[in-house]
C-alpha cells in the first residue's frame, strides 16, 4: 500500500467535504425530513460526491497506470457513483437506479468479475450455468447494493459498517497478496474516514446516494472477488448486517401482507433506536455485530460451505425474531389482557 496515496485521499475527501457542508444549500444538496426521516432539521447530503472522488481524483493524479489496469472496477463505480449523485439532485425512479447498475454489473461480468459458483456441498461443487452467471450476479450486486443504501439512516451508521466490512477484505487482500483487495479496501476505509469526521453523531452532512450506491458496488466488487480465495458462505458473514436487516423487513412486510419493497421504519437502526433513543449507541450497537460476523466470515473461511451457510440461516432466524417490531405491542397487548382479566 503506498502511505502517501492514502494520506491524499484522506486529506482530499476531508477538504472536499468541508467545503460541501458550507456549500450544499447553493448547488441543491440538502436532505429535507419525511416521515421516515430520523433527523428533525434540513442537513447537507451528498458527501459521496466528495468522498468518492477523492479517490479517483487521487488516482487520476498519482497512480494513473493503477486506474488504467483496473479501469473496469473503477469505471463501474463511477457508473453507479453518477446514479447516486443523479438521485442526490433530482430523486429519480428505483427503475432507473437498476439501470445503471445492470451496465456496471454488466461491464463488470465481461471482464470476470462475477459470481461462478456458489461453493461446494456434499462433495459436489455447485457451478452456475454459463446462462445464469450474469443474471445471478446482476441481482446480487442490485440488491446488495439497495441492502447498504437501506442502512443509511442513522449518523455515521453506514460508513462505519462499511468501514468494517473493508477491513476484513483489507486482511484478505494482505493475506493473499492481492492487489485489488487491498488498494480497494484501504482506499476506502481511509476516505469514509475522513467522512465519519463530519457524519458522526450530530451529523453535519449525510452522505446521500451518491455515497451509500457506490458504497455498496465497492463491497459487492470486493465480495465476489474475494471468492477467489474464500467461501461463498464466509463472504455472507463479512457483509452480513446489510443482508439481514433487508432479508428481515422484507420478511415482515410479507407478514403484514404488504408489499416487501414498501418503504417503512422496520429496520434494525429503527428498532434499537425505539430501545434506548440513543443515535451513537444505535450505531455502536450495530457496528459491533457486524465487527463480529466479519470475524466469523474471516475465520470460517476454508469451513464446510454447508455449516456455514446453516450457521447464518440460524442466524437469520434469530435476528428475525429479536428485532420484531410487534413484540412491544404484544406484550402491552398481554399486560392489558392481564388487567382486564384481574378487575373481572
Amino acid at each position: 500500500m503506498n502511505t502517501i496515496l492514502l494520506i491524499t485521499i484522506f486529506l482530499i475527501s476531508a477538504i472536499l467535504i468541508a467545503l460541501l457542508v458550507k456549500f450544499a444549500s447553493k448547488i441543491g444538496l440538502v436532505d429535507v425530513p419525511n416521515e421516515r426521516s430520523m433527523h428533525e432539521k434540513v442537513i447537507p447530503r451528498g458527501a459521496g460526491l466528495a468522498f468518492v472522488s477523492s479517490v479517483f481524483i487521487t488516482l487520476l493524479l498519482f497512480d494513473f497506470d493503477y486506474l488504467v489496469r483496473y479501469y473496469y472496477v473503477y469505471l463501474a463505480i463511477a457508473i453507479v457513483f453518477i446514479a447516486g449523485l443523479w438521485d442526490d439532485y433530482k430523486d429519480i425512479s428505483p427503475k432507473i437506479k437498476f439501470i445503471f447498475i445492470f451496465f456496471a454489473s454488466l461491464l463488470l461480468y465481461i471482464n470476470d468479475i462475477a459470481i461462478f459458483n456458489l461453493g461446494t456441498y456434499f462433495g459436489y461443487e455447485l457451478v452456475l450455468p454459463f446462462w445464469f452467471v450474469f443474471p445471478f450476479t446482476f441481482f446480487a450486486m442490485a440488491g446488495y447494493t439497495n441492502a447498504l443504501n437501506l442502512m443509511d439512516g442513522l449518523d455515521g451508521l453506514a460508513s462505519s459498517v462499511s468501514i468494517v466490512m473493508f477491513i476484513a477484505f483489507l486482511a484478505i487482500g494482505l493475506e493473499h497478496n492481492d492487489e485489488l483487495l487491498t488498494t480497494l479496501s484501504s482506499f476506502f476505509i481511509v476516505t469514509l474516514v475522513a467522512f465519519l469526521l463530519f457524519n458522526w453523531n450530530p451529523a453535519k452532512i449525510f452522505m446521500g446516494d451518491s455515497g451509500s450506491l457506490a458504497l455498496g458496488m465497492v463491497i459487492v466488487i470486493l465480495s465476489v472477488k474475494a471468492l477467489e480465495y474464500i467461501t461463498p458462505a464466509s463472504v455472507l458473514f463479512i457483509i452480513a448486517l446489510p443482508i439481514l436487516d433487508t432479508f428481515i423487513v422484507m420478511t415482515r412486510r410479507i407478514q403484514r401482507g404488504l408489499s416487501p419493497f414498501k418503504a417503512d421504519k422496520n429496520h434494525m437502526h429503527h428498532f434499537l433506536y425505539n430501545v434506548k433513543g440513543d443515535v451513537k449507541y444505535t450505531v455502536m450497537i450495530l457496528v459491533m455485530m457486524q465487527a463480529v460476523f466479519s470475524i466469523i466470515g474471516y475465520q470460517v473461511s476454508h469451513a464446510n460451505n454447508l455449516i456455514s451457510l446453516v450457521l447464518f440461516a440460524l442466524l437469520f432466524y434469530i435476528y428475525l425474531n429479536l428485532f420484531d417490531q410487534r413484540l412491544k405491542r404484544r406484550k402491552k397487548e398481554k399486560n392489558k389482557q392481564e388487567t382486564s382479566a384481574r378487575i373481572k
